[in-house]
């Protein structure tokens, strides 16, 4: 071969490689990153779409409900007392959905009933989150004596009925908004240590533990950077059933009459006040009543679908 044959020869080699590595990069696929992964699974989820927009909703009504409240929720005028909503006879648009036995608009109520609800249902699992993650990560990564107090911290929480204990507590210290979230996040903490410890002490043998005890990474350093992220996805799960939870004990402690004390508005404190007149007036009780269904449900949808997307293939 001449060295012009191999000068075409090299010139058509170098010709081909680059046509190769272009079409290479044209059909190359790159591999989604877990944040992106999440993000596809969360937009084709119907169930997580529809519960976060319920709940989300809800919490905007809740922080902005003096802007979107009609009326005072606290004022009364006895001369308009037990009006019919819009869809009843002598309903009218000035008071959508009527007013109760007292005069008060009701829409009003209702929304700011959404507040005291959505703090219980926030703040009350928050704190418990806190205190249970905190006994279940440390007693299932020292175990030993240290898990052994934790056990007995959690045996001695799981021996006590939850409610009965709420009845007791709220009667004693009062019906106010901190004392009921205290004392809900002090039933709700035993969940979040029972789950945090047995998966702590799944992921205490794992290599990346072990890489960072043997390069000598502080204890706070390995529980909070190496530990927590990896428990985090229960941990959510945990607070969106906790949430749903807190807010229909507050609304059974308010109805009972052992919660927070009227006139606060809260849903719970409405159906109360309106069993009186359920037969007659029975929007009364079922508007606070279906106000709390669905969002206890759109709670549950939300955590059920926070579960699907974070961690699919641990569902059943």
């Amino acid at each position: 071969m001449t060295p012009s044959d191999r000068a075409a020869a090299a010139t058509m080699t170098t010709a081909e490689a680059q046509e190769a590595q272009e079409l290479s990069d044209i059909f190359e696929v790159e591999t989604p990153t877990p944040y992106e992964i999440m993000k596809l699974r969360a937009r084709s989820h119907p169930g997580f779409l529809i519960g976060t927009s319920v709940v989300l909703v809800v919490f905007l009504v809740a922080v902005f409900a003096n802007y979107i409240a009609p009326f005072d929720p606290y004022d009364q005028d006895i001369s308009r007392r037990l009006i019919n909503p819009i869809w009843g006879i002598g309903g009218s648009w000035e008071n959508p959905l009527g007013t109760d036995a007292f005069g008060r608009d009701y829409i009003s109520r209702v929304i700011h009933g959404a507040r005291v609800s959505m703090i219980v249902g926030i703040v009350a699992p928050l704190i418990a989150a806190c205190v249970g993650t905190i006994i279940g990560m440390i007693g299932g990564y020292f175990g030993g004596r240290i898990d052994a107090v934790a056990m007995y911290l959690i045996n001695s929480k799981l021996a006590l009925p939850g409610l009965v204990v709420a009845l007791s507590l709220v009667a004693v210290f009062g019906g106010s908004v901190t004392v009921l979230v205290l004392v809900l996040a002090f039933l709700f903490w035993d969940r979040y240590a029972i789950v945090l410890r047995t998966v702590t002490q799944q992921i205490r043998s794992q290599d990346f533990v072990t890489a960072a005890e043997a390069v000598g990474c502080s204890l706070p350093r390995i529980i909070f950077s190496e530990i927590l992220p990896n428990v985090m996805n229960q941990i959510i799960v945990i607070l969106t059933l906790e949430m749903a939870i807190a807010i229909l004990i507050e609304a059974t402690l308010s109805f009972l009459g052992l919660g927070i004390q009227p006139p606060t508005p809260t849903w719970g404190n409405l159906i109360a006040e309106g069993r009186n007149f359920m037969f007659f007036k029975p929007y009364l009780v079922t508007i606070p009543g279906i106000c709390l269904f669905f969002l206890a449900i759109a709670i549950n949808m939300m955590g059920d679908g926070i579960r699907d997307i974070t961690a699919p293939e641990g569902r059943n």
